[in-house]
């Protein structure tokens, strides 16, 4: 089986534990899904911290530091509104590396703009102090199917995400 067939989540997992860093996860639209692919992994302990599903927009401010500003202005759906959580759950676990997804899953809630199948997956790494090499990064994705189906891909986007990252990193 070549690297490449195996599950994503082995692969973030092999790369994580080689480097000694930790992840974290803010979950809204795969309510906790991709903590439990995570998990999934004999050993994550070693690199994995905790996933939080912060569902509500209440949530995301109590538990993330989400600003009411983005909030408001853009909606849970959007670039700004992952861009806070990836940051949020990486600084508030202290955690190397900081995953999120914020999306509409289905089957109603979609609108032209954001149609259901719409995800945004966010990615924070945390440089060492003072080097001014912390980074976030939000991407954008659509998908098909139904509300389970589109829950997959949304893991699985934002475990890919986070395994490109890792090792451009």
């Amino acid at each position: 089986m070549s690297d490449t067939d195996r599950p994503v989540e082995e692969r973030v997992g092999d790369v994580l534990r080689e480097r000694g860093e930790t992840v974290a996860v803010a979950e809204s639209c795969t309510g906790g899904l991709v903590g439990s692919r995570l998990t999934d992994v004999p050993g994550s302990s070693d690199y994995f911290d905790r996933s939080v599903v912060t569902y509500s927009y209440a949530a995301k401010q109590d538990l993330l530091a989400v600003s009411r500003e983005a909030l408001d202005a853009h909606g849970a759906v959007s670039e700004p509104v992952a861009h806070e959580m990836a940051r949020g759950i990486r600084d508030t676990a202290r955690t190397d590396w900081g995953l999120a997804t914020t999306g509409i899953a289905g089957p109603s809630g979609g609108t032209p703009e954001k149609p259901v199948g719409t995800v945004y997956v966010g990615v924070a790494y945390a440089a060492p102090w003072e080097s001014g090499d912390s980074e976030c990064a939000v991407a954008r994705y659509e998908f098909d199917g139904s509300r389970t189906a589109v829950k997959a891909q949304f893991a699985e986007q934002a475990l890919t995400d986070l395994l490109t990252a890792a090792q451009d990193q």
